[in-house]
């Protein structure tokens, strides 16, 4: 070695190990002469006389430091850091950098205290603002780089290596295995929510969803795929040998300083066996309500509804348009050690503190009403309800609410007044509705327009029109630029609308029928229809007339 990998602690390390009963005196004495003896450090010694396992050790240098301890074998790789710390550096420190995100870099270290490296990367990196080490063991370390420097790690690398298997070694990482781990980390940098395997005769497509929309990233050849399927499905834990029938998994990674769950779904076509890898970023999707980029007609009679103790609050909408972040920001909104919240999903996407989740499918074959049912009995006071989408289901939920609790569920509709009937056609009675319906949201995600390259525009007399402007505004349209991926786009946001049933509103739902009657009444308590929403934000430079024009319909009547 060039330098000992852990020289910092020595006599105080010793001492600590013999107070925690992890080395006796005799055995500390051992190593102490092997050190001066061998001129090795006191942590070699100790491993080589085998006194202590190298993951033992590692967990109580993490013990000591208070540094976290890393597992390498289930953590992703960013290969863009190869280049900030060359292999030389990283071997002789036994080091590998993990993650460098608004200038924090991730380090795994043998050793924490190792002084000498950590100055000499803050004085040799200037975008590292701040290291943080993390521990891991020496020997996982050493196997991480010798994985992550002595290959290409680009997708048309990984698949000329693929091509020519005899350059894989029996003591390697497997190629395709690098090759997915890869992907992996590119949708997750690109920030996809989805990405899609799809084989198409000779060739295999791949695609990510980025902010709502496929984009092709790659094809393969499809030679490539029955290697790349099994390695998904066996991190995933599916049955590799079933290719009939439809399958589901799930595996978790760290990258960068969060978790990312996989939830990994297979399903058979004529050309093999479709995957699509949902990416659940905790970080990215568990936002505060006033991340979710509603605007205050919004947010304010939103807030005001949560303040009521029971009642169905209701967010609908078409797939993919938010439904379920929405829902789960309101539960952070709400959630204190004071109440007790319960929640049947399916699944289960984001692991909430101080929430009892349950994954109806895994509750024994039992619906969402026998579920209802069974989280009466459990003291909750607020339930959410994945979905309404049956009968039975709805009146659990209103029986739910009237006996004092807060329900919060999902349906599929087109805007919020179009809930009421859609509740009506599953059994619920205006009158009970009338009384128990708190509000509802309804929300569709619009992609925001890059604030590096938007450009301005003159409103045409068409987009005045649809813009409901007297004036000629200026508009800002996408273009295109390296920070966007040349999309013109860069992340989204909602445009909705709440109804907020109050006493007035809950009255006149009993005694009239007319949409437009319960409307009218709205629009004198403020409420701000969808496509009013959408308009706002296109004049605000938010989003684009385009963008808005695909999620929803302008010239509706509001």
């Amino acid at each position: 070695m060039d330098q000992p990998v852990t020289s910092s602690l020595s006599h105080l390390f010793g001492t600590t190990l013999v107070e925690k009963g992890l080395l006796s005196l005799d055995q500390l004495d051992i190593v102490r002469k092997e050190q001066d003896r061998q001129q090795r450090s006191f942590e070699e010694c100790l491993l080589s006389l085998g006194f202590m396992s190298e993951g033992a050790l590692a967990q109580v240098l993490s013990d000591l430091s208070g540094y976290t301890r890393v597992d390498l074998s289930h953590t992703l790789f960013d290969p863009a850091l190869k280049d900030l710390i060359p292999r030389p550096l990283a071997e002789q420190h036994c080091c590998l950098p993990l993650s460098l995100e608004e200038g924090t870099l991730r380090l795994a270290m043998a050793d924490a205290y190792n002084v000498r490296l950590l100055d000499h990367l803050r004085a040799t990196l200037p975008a590292v603002q701040r290291i943080l080490p993390l521990i891991a063991s020496e020997s996982d370390i050493r196997e991480a780089i010798d994985q992550y420097y002595g290959y290409d790690m680009s997708i048309r690398g990984l698949l000329q290596e693929i091509e020519a298997e005899s350059r894989v070694q029996a003591d390697s990482l497997h190629p395709t295995i690098r090759l997915v781990n890869t992907i992996f980390v590119d949708a997750i940098k690109l920030q996809a929510s989805d990405i899609h395997f799809e084989p198409e005769g000779a060739f295999v497509r791949v695609r990510y969803r980025i902010d709502g929309i496929l984009t092709q990233i790659c094809t393969l050849h499809s030679s490539y795929w029955p290697a790349i399927c099994v390695r998904l499905k066996v991190m995933s834990e599916m049955n590799i040998a079933e290719s009939r029938r439809p399958q589901n998994g799930r595996v978790t990674f760290s990258i960068g300083p969060r978790d990312i769950d996989l939830r990994v779904s297979s399903h058979p076509t004529i050309h093999g066996e479709n995957m699509v890898v949902r990416i659940l970023d905790k970080t990215k999707s568990l936002l505060p309500l006033e991340a979710l980029g509603y605007s205050e007609a919004v947010i304010l009679p939103l807030q005001r509804a949560l303040t009521r103790p029971e009642g169905i609050f209701i967010i609908t909408g078409p797939t993919g348009c938010g439904k379920t972040t929405t829902l789960y920001s309101l539960l952070a909104e709400i959630s204190t050690p004071e109440v007790n919240i319960m929640t049947l999903e399916e699944p289960v996407e984001y692991t909430l503190p101080l929430v009892r989740q349950s994954d109806i499918r895994e509750l024994g074959g039992i619906d969402f009403a026998e579920g209802v049912r069974s989280i009466l009995r459990q003291d909750p006071d607020i339930i959410l309800i994945g979905e309404i989408r049956d009968g039975p289901t709805a009146q659990m939920a209103l029986r739910a609410s009237m006996t004092g609790h807060q329900v919060f569920s999902t349906l599929h509709t087109n805007d919020s007044f179009s809930a009421i009937p859609r509740l009506m056609d599953l059994g619920l009675s205006r009158t009970t509705l009338a009384g128990n319906l708190t509000a509802i949201v309804a929300q569709r995600l619009v992609r925001h327009l890059c604030p590096v390259c938007k450009q301005e525009k003159e409103a045409s007399p068409e987009e005045r029109a649809l813009l409901r402007l007297s004036d000629p505004p200026l508009l800002f349209i996408s273009h295109g630029c390296p920070a966007c991926r040349g999309t013109g786009y860069r992340g989204r946001g909602a445009i909705a609308e709440i109804l907020v049933v109050d006493p007035e509103l809950s009255e006149l739902l009993v005694t009239s029928s007319s949409r437009h009657a319960l409307k009218e009444a709205a629009f004198t308590r403020g409420y701000v229809p969808m496509v009013e929403d959408a308009r706002q934000q296109v004049s605000k430079g938010l989003t684009s007339l385009a963008e808005v024009q695909r999620v929803i319909d302008l010239k509706e009547v509001s």
